[in-house]
């Protein structure tokens, strides 16, 4: 038997032990769209599931398939499909598992374009209900019978409220419904969404665990929670083989190859190789996001600060409890007195950018950029105001992002 490893030792080694062509270290990047077969039935065979293999590359590739595994053993699940974003992810699988009389329970506080594809869903037919989650109460009042679907984040992004995740988990199971958790604010390393009875879990792969702001990614994990014997939704093409492959069939076949938010083989080895250092980024981010909140907490010139790791925030207790650190997500109110625009210009080493999870510190206006479309009255429930500056922090020396705060804020 093989002993239990820990995380980034079962990451370096995921691709060797696959044993890739010619003893590679990583998966080797296949570019092929299509793959031929001497025999047509093994061709049928892998059209019809009976056999693992690859067709046409918009629903598979082998490179994909090896960061699929990592992602799989990163979130302790069943199996993961890849897709070109973490949009696609969603979409896909909204898409694939909900029809157009079900209901789905949302997050209040969702990040901006998650709201608005939802806001598309309705605008097709179906019946989203948007509570604020970090009271599962809110969320068992908000169930009817129709409710197929519970979807939340690990962090909001960007006022960094949590929502109340092991309750709402026991909900679900209690239900019977699909409990979606975007880990993509925490990543894998800090949580994983299957010890809250997560059925599936939700991941931007361009953000922490590719780390590095160079390939676009996204994923679903399905983590085996979930029973889709009797689950309505299933066409009866993909009742086939395990049941516990049922739900993650109907993704890669109505979310993935139909609509076709395919991850690129290049996108997905960049994003593969980059997360060999999750934990390492991870550790370095969420103790300078620490440090920074810290600072900024204290200054007279900053209203509020908005960090899981900062005391009096209303959810400290529970990210203390929930993650193994509190993320490197932090936004923070300059005070009126202080023109915001002007502020963010003064910074020198942080970068005026919308990404997130780099290994460079990253800030952005949140109002007037990424929840701009979502207007005043939306942003005023989300807790978003005027002044409200995200920062996505990086991997650089503390005293230099510390220094570069000061002089903008005191220069």
């Amino acid at each position: 038997m093989t002993a239990k490893r820990g995380f980034t030792t079962t990451l370096l080694h995921s691709d060797r032990l696959g044993k890739p062509e010619h003893g590679a270290m990583h998966k080797p990047v296949h570019t092929s769209v299509a793959y031929g077969y001497d025999d047509v039935q093994d061709l049928v065979d892998v059209f019809q599931n009976k056999t693992k293999g690859y067709a046409y590359s918009r629903q598979g590739n082998p490179t994909v398939t090896a960061l699929e595994q990592k992602v799989t053993q990163m979130e302790k699940g069943l199996s993961t499909i890849a897709f070109s974003t973490g949009m696609a992810a969603i979409s896909a699988t909204i898409m694939a598992l909900i029809r157009k009389t079900d209901h789905i329970v949302a997050s209040s506080y969702l990040f901006g374009n998650s709201r608005s594809i939802f806001q598309t869903f309705i605008e097709l037919g179906l019946d989203f209900t948007f509570v604020d989650t970090t009271s599962v109460d809110n969320v068992r009042d908000a169930i009817k019978e129709n409710t197929k679907m519970v979807f939340l984040e690990t962090i909001a992004n960007p006022a960094t409220q949590i929502a109340d995740m092991a309750n709402i988990g026991d909900l679900c199971a209690e239900k019977g419904l699909l409990y979606v958790v975007d880990n993509t604010m925490t990543s894998p390393y800090l949580f994983n969404p299957v010890d809250v009875k997560a059925t599936h879990v939700i991941n931007s792969l361009t953000k922490y665990i590719g780390g590095h702001g160079n390939a676009l990614g996204g994923s679903v994990t399905d983590t085996g929670l979930f029973d889709w014997e009797n689950y309505p939704n299933i066409y009866d093409v993909f009742k086939k083989g395990d049941v516990k492959a049922w739900g993650m069939t109907q993704i890669r076949k109505k979310g993935l190859r139909d609509a076709g938010g395919t991850l690129a083989p290049e996108a997905a080895h960049s994003i593969s190789v980059g997360s060999e250092t999750l934990a390492l980024r991870m550790e370095r981010a969420c103790n300078n996001a620490q440090n920074l909140a810290e600072y900024l907490d204290t200054h007279p010139l900053i209203k509020k600060v908005y960090y899981p790791g900062i005391q009096t925030h209303p959810q400290y207790e529970l990210a203390t409890e929930l993650f193994k650190k509190h993320g490197s997500l932090l936004s923070f109110e300059v005070d009126e007195s202080v023109d915001c625009f002007a502020f963010l210009n003064k910074l020198q080493l942080v970068v005026k950018s919308s990404n997130l999870g780099d290994t460079r510190t990253l800030a952005i206006p949140v109002a007037q950029t990424i929840f701009n479309e979502l207007g005043p009255e939306k942003r005023a429930e989300m807790g978003i105001s005027d002044f409200m500056i995200r920062l996505s922090i990086g991997i650089e020396d503390i005293e230099d992002l510390l220094a570069d705060f000061k002089q903008a804020l005191e220069g």
